[in-house]
C-alpha cells in the first residue's frame, strides 16, 4: 500500500538535503562549539555561518536570533521571560491560539498577569478593531499566531504590528504554522517570534526565536550562557545545520511550493464541495496554502479518520484528551462553531512533496468511504 502523508501542520518528512548537510555533524567528530580548541572552534563556525545564514533570510541581525529545542520551548521563553519581572501586567491573546500560547498564558493568568482571550469567529482570527478595542492603560504585550494551525487562518500582521508599536506594545507572533508555508518579511513591529524545524523538513528537537534589539528578557534556562546568556546549554549542533539547509531551501522552493500546494489544496476543496455540497471549509478568513480543515456532515471525525488511515491515508483531527479519547477541537469550538460541527471536522494539511496524484487518490478513497 502507497500511503499518503496529509498531516504535515503535525510534522514533516525530513528532507534528504537537509540530512545530508547534518551528516558531518552526526559523525564521531567531537563538536561543541564552547570548546577553544580546533574541534570547537570548527564548530563554533558551523554554528555562526547558520546564524548568518538565518539573518539573512529573516533579514534581522544575527544576535537577534537564538537557537532553542522547538516551538514550545521558544515560545515559554518569550512569554515567561516577558513578564518574569513585571509586577503588573496587562497580555492580550485569543480562545484560539495553539496549546503552547494558549496554556502559557493561563499559567502567567495564574502568576498575576492580567490576559484577555479575545473571542473567536468563524472567520477564525481576530480584527484590527477586536484587538485594538482591547487594549488598556497597562497592556504590555499581544500574543497572537501568525497562522492558525488547525484552520490555517492568518492574522494580520503588518496592520497589528502597526498598532502595537504605535502603542508601545510588545507583540509576539508564533510563526511555527506559517513558515515554509509562504514567503513574509518580519514586520518592524513585531518584537518576537518563534519557529519550529520539524514544520519545515528539518530535524524535531530544533527551533529557533527571534527577539528584536534592544529588548531583553529573563531566560528560561540558566547555565553556560550560550546564545547571547538567552538560551544555556550545548547548542544542538546538527539540529541547527538542519534548520539553516531547511530554510535556505524555502529560498529555492518556497515561491512555487506556494502556488503548488494552493492549487492542490484549492482543487481538493472544490471536489469536495462537489460530491459533498453540505461539507464546508472551517475558517472563513485568508489561510495559508497548504491547510483545508473541512466539515463532513453525517460521519463522526473519529470514524472518518480511522477509515482513511486504514486506507493508507494520514489526516488530523483536532485535540485528543489525555485518556486518548476523541474531544472536538478547542479551536473550532472557540470559532463559536457547533459541537456537532467541530466534532466532524478534519484537518488536511499538504506539504511542497505533496502530489497531484496523491490528492486524486485521497478523493477516490474519500469517496468510497462517504458513499
Amino acid at each position: 500500500m502507497n500511503r499518503i502523508y496529509l498531516d504535515n501542520n503535525a510534522t514533516t518528512a525530513l528532507d534528504p538535503l537537509v540530512l545530508a548537510a547534518m551528516r558531518e555533524d552526526l559523525s564521531f567528530v567531537p563538536a561543541n562549539p564552547s570548546s577553544i580548541h580546533s574541534f570547537g572552534r570548527a564548530a563554533k563556525k558551523r554554528l555562526n555561518e547558520a546564524r548568518e545564514s538565518l539573518a539573512k533570510f529573516f533579514q534581522v541581525k544575527p544576535k537577534e536570533l537564538i537557537f532553542t529545542s522547538g516551538g514550545t520551548e521558544g515560545i515559554n521563553m518569550i512569554l515567561k521571560g516577558f513578564f518574569s519581572n513585571l509586577s503588573e501586567g496587562h497580555l492580550i491573546t485569543t480562545e484560539m491560539e495553539h496549546a503552547a500560547l494558549f496554556e502559557t498564558a493561563k499559567l502567567l493568568e495564574k502568576r498575576g498577569v492580567r490576559v484577555t482571550y479575545l473571542k473567536g469567529s468563524p472567520r477564525g482570527a481576530v480584527s484590527l478593531e477586536e484587538v485594538e478595542a482591547a487594549i488598556l492603560p497597562k497592556t504590555r504585550m499581544l500574543a497572537l499566531s501568525a497562522a492558525n494551525s488547525e484552520t490555517g487562518v492568518k492574522i494580520e500582521m503588518e496592520a497589528l504590528a502597526s498598532l502595537a508599536q504605535s502603542k508601545g506594545i510588545f507583540f509576539f507572533v508564533d510563526g511555527v504554522a506559517l513558515l515554509g508555508k509562504e514567503l513574509f518579511t518580519i514586520p518592524e513591529g513585531v518584537s518576537a517570534m518563534a519557529f519550529s524545524g520539524h514544520k519545515i523538513h528539518a530535524p524535531k528537537g530544533i527551533g529557533l526565536a527571534f527577539l528584536r534589539s534592544p529588548h531583553k528578557l529573563e531566560p528560561l534556562l540558566f547555565g553556560g550562557g550560550q546564545e547571547g546568556g538567552m538560551r544555556s546549554g550545548t547548542e544542538n549542533l546538527a539540529g541547527i545545520v538542519g534548520f539553516s539547509k531547511a530554510v535556505e531551501l524555502l529560498t529555492d522552493h518556497l515561491p512555487s511550493a506556494s502556488l503548488q500546494m494552493g492549487n492542490l489544496r484549492d482543487s481538493f476543496e472544490r471536489e469536495i464541495k462537489k460530491k459533498y455540497p453540505d461539507a464546508a471549509i472551517n475558517g472563513e478568513g485568508k489561510r495559508v496554502p497548504n491547510t483545508s480543515n473541512l466539515f463532513f456532515p453525517n460521519i463522526h471525525a473519529e470514524e472518518l479518520l480511522m477509515n482513511l488511515d486504514l486506507h493508507g491515508v494520514a489526516a488530523s483531527h483536532g485535540s485528543a484528551c489525555s485518556s486518548g479519547a476523541f474531544e472536538p477541537s478547542r479551536i473550532l469550538l472557540n470559532m463559536d462553531l457547533s459541537h456537532k460541527r467541530a466534532a466532524s471536522s478534519l484537518r488536511f494539511s499538504l506539504s511542497r512533496f505533496t502530489t497531484k496524484e496523491e490528492i486524486e487518490k485521497t478523493l477516490m478513497i474519500l469517496s468510497e468511504i462517504l458513499s
